[in-house]
């Protein structure tokens, strides 16, 4: 275990990551907001128009569902068996004497990888008629939404539970990574998921998520919080080392000459990292380019060295300024 680092606000405007709020959240169950399922009696060959539609039941009268059952189900993480009646690029649509709800294709045990849009379309329908195992992972009465996982079954009935009242925040555990998306990547503890929000993913600047981990990949984690009413689990990989900000100014100041890596490239310029969570903007005016109209992107390439001056150090920003001007003008 590490020590429990103290978690600063950030303001996003000044180009640190968000505070942790409920925005964190928004998006956990990405593949059903995006791609709303359809009702029981919905064909897959019904028209795009059609698919897009976003189907909802009464928060008190969705069909198929006795929430008081739903409820004890998803409390006592509870296996349950139905039958797959419907699907879509988001996932399953399950239904069952007194249940029926969604299971995203992230939690489904066989998640296709690397497939095209077609080929997941024919995976997902493989599924139509079969009987799956599941455990309930979020039932909203209000929002008229049961959420399943086919994975979450894998482990024995009660052990979400137990794992929700054992995690406290500060510790260390070991997960495997069951979804990548733009805003961060699940964990999958052993029978509940933990969020990576791309703010906790590096100290340094993170272009996109599936850049640092793989579907699948085995990786350790440290617990930021856990929410055990809502069975939610907030974590981090940056925190599981020391913030190199905190001490930047004392390796780095203005005039040194020093080594940096091309990480990014864009029209007004180019970021290089000096070291691990520590990227600088090269802006163009600092680069010397040859003739006008000449863009960064014809000029450099990630991965490429460079030799860099330190302009400025701005800790409580996070923000370093480099020049590929060595010598001051």
């Amino acid at each position: 275990m590490v020590n429990k680092p103290i978690y600063k606000s950030y303001d996003e405007s000044n180009g640190g990551p968000p505070a942790l709020d409920e925005s964190w959240w928004e998006a956990v169950l990405a593949e059903e907001e995006a791609h709303p399922h359809p009702s029981p009696n919905h064909s897959p060959a019904a028209s795009s128009q059609e698919s897009k539609a976003e189907v909802s039941y009464p928060a008190n009268t969705q069909s198929g569902v006795e929430w008081e059952f739903a409820m004890e189900k998803f409390e006592q993480d509870e296996l349950v068996h139905l039958q797959v009646v419907g699907y879509n690029r988001g996932g399953l649509l399950v239904s069952g004497e007194k249940l029926q709800g969604f299971v995203p294709i992230s939690h489904l045990v066989r998640m296709p990888v690397g497939k095209t849009e077609e080929e997941q379309e024919q995976f997902l329908g493989s599924y139509e008629g079969n009987e799956l195992r599941l455990k309930i992972i979020e039932c909203d009465q209000e929002r008229g939404r049961v959420v399943f996982s086919e994975r979450a079954a894998l482990t024995e009935a009660g052990s979400r539970n137990l794992l929700l009242q054992r995690l406290q925040p500060g510790d260390c555990v070991q997960g495997t990574v069951t979804n990548i998306t733009d805003f961060g990547i699940f964990v999958d503890l052993g029978g509940v998921e933990g969020l990576i929000h791309v703010s906790e993913i590096s100290w340094g600047r993170v272009r996109h998520p599936a850049d640092v981990v793989r579907y699948g990949e085995q990786v350790r984690v440290y617990v930021i919080g856990v929410e055990q009413e809502r069975s939610r689990i907030a974590l981090s990989l940056k925190r599981l080392c020391a913030n190199p900000w905190e001490t930047a100014e004392q390796r780095y100041y203005p005039g040194l000459v020093t080594d940096a890596v091309v990480t990014s490239i864009l029209p007004f310029g180019a970021f290089a990292r000096l070291e691990e969570g520590l990227d600088g903007l090269i802006h163009v005016s600092e680069m010397d380019l040859d003739g006008e109209g000449v863009s960064p992107t014809e000029l450099f390439y990630e991965g490429q060295k460079l030799r860099v001056r330190v302009l400025h150090v701005n800790v409580e920003k996070q923000r370093l300024g480099l020049s590929l001007k060595l010598e001051p003008e």
